[in-house]
């Protein structure tokens, strides 16, 4: 079979009980589409909420995170399922470099595609043991819970800007999910979301300027391109985003590993490579850097589906729709309180999944070592701490990343030789 021939999972129509749909599998086209579009619907807010804050081109955006979604499926042969959309670690720098124009800022965009795609290459030459040897399961786990968990109050937040909506599409995801039968359980965020949007429309709470924008948008038209200049200090302020895509990356991997029960060490320098070249196209193209995604590890957590084919429906969705000004329209008429419902599931899903490293790989938290280092961490990264060293500012993800990162080999280090 080739790295692209999906074999069909069982009879193609539902999901055994404990089991999952693996990446070199797929369900029927009909439900593997539905199960693409749902990813589309999972990342869409998000990878556009980047390039909305920071002055980028949407569409160009969205364009290239599909393009770079196929590049990550080919040059991972199909093994690591991933939607590559708009990494949040870009705002910062992005938002304080914003007088030097945007040229400048995807001249930044694409050094730090670059020195990503080094380090994946590193990764990809030293061997697995390079990852295990930094970043061992308890090093995993916290940084995929804190990733999933530093989310958390975007989401609640939007859960209160219009409770009852949010609440509405919480309990239809919920209940759906649960209690749906067959493939319909399987998109029960999508089904939420949906209902979520209807339910906003009839009592009214949908923004009037969104809808209007919509109804003026074009139905076609060609994304905007931009092209890069290197301004070195601008190129410093944005470089330690590599901490956290390299972070992302290597946590969306062993997120995988955990829903299919299969290591993919040996891909994670892969993983690092196609992300850095998919950033660095976007940066010379005029869109926002890349990150695997997390809200399409939650749709993978909540569907047992894991088909690199469903992904594959994602990337041409988002290239196809890259080209429709009033698609993207629509999008931003969904109201916070339907993002709210969704993302409180999705974002403790991811969080959830961290957790699962750590009981898969036994991680003995009597450790001294192991109970402080992942508990500052975590702290740091959920908290949000937010400090600046100069004229960068680093969140709570880059803090809880860099801390647990550094501060475990270290702390191994120390507690060698001490009795207790």
């Amino acid at each position: 079979m080739s790295n692209f021939g999906w074999t069909l999972h069982g009879n193609g129509k539902s999901v055994a009980a404990g089991a999952v749909v693996e990446p070199d599998q797929r369900l029927t086209w009909p439900r593997t589409i539905g199960i693409g579009m749902q990813h589309v619907i999972a990342m869409f807010g998000a990878t556009l909420l980047v390039p909305t804050v920071t002055g980028f081109p949407v569409t160009t955006t969205l364009l290239f995170s599909g393009i770079g979604t196929a590049l990550f499926l080919i040059i991972t042969r199909g093994r690591v399922p991933s939607y590559l959309g708009s990494s949040f670690a870009f705002i910062a720098p992005l938002t304080a470099t914003q007088a030097s124009g945007a040229a400048a800022q995807l001249g930044a965009v694409m050094s730090v595609g670059i020195v990503l795609a080094g380090v994946g290459f590193v990764v990809r030459f030293a061997g697995s043991r390079v990852i295990e040897a930094v970043m061992p399961p308890v090093v995993t786990g916290a940084v995929v819970v804190l990733i999933g968990l530093n989310l958390a109050p975007a989401a609640t937040s939007s859960f209160e800007a219009q409770p009852l909506v949010a609440a509405v599409t919480l309990f239809a995801i919920l209940l759906v999910t649960v209690a749906g039968p067959g493939m319909l359980g399987r998109l029960g965020i999508l089904v939420g979301v949906v209902l979520g949007w209807v339910f906003a429309a009839i009592t009214g709470q949908i923004d009037d300027t969104r809808l209007g924008a919509m109804r003026d948008a074009a139905w076609i038209g060609i994304p905007e391109f931009r092209g890069p200049t290197f301004e070195l200090s601008v190129v410093l302020i944005a470089l330690p985003v590599v901490i956290v895509l390299v972070a992302e990356n290597v946590g969306h991997v062993k997120a995988v590993a955990a829903m299919t029960g299969k290591s993919l060490d040996d891909v994670a320098g892969d993983a690092l490579i196609a992300d850095g070249l998919a950033t660095t196209l976007a940066g010379a193209g005029g869109g926002s850097g890349t990150t695997t995604y997390a809200e399409n590890i939650g749709v993978m957590a909540a569907t047992r589906v894991c088909s690199t084919a469903a992904y594959w429906v994602a990337a041409a969705t988002a290239v196809v729709l890259a080209f429709s000004p009033k698609f993207g329209a629509l999008v931003f008429t969904v109201p916070d309180g339907v993002i709210g419902g969704a993302t409180l599931v999705l974002y403790g899903l991811i969080g959830l999944l961290g957790v699962r490293i750590w009981t898969d790989s036994e991680v003995d938290f009597t450790d001294p070592v192991n109970l402080t280092v992942v508990a500052a961490a975590l702290v740091a990264g959920i908290g949000d701490l937010t400090l600046t060293i100069g004229s960068i500012e680093l969140g709570g993800i880059a803090w809880g990343s860099v801390g647990i990162l550094v501060g475990y080999p270290v702390m191994r280090a120390l507690s060698r030789g001490v009795t207790r």
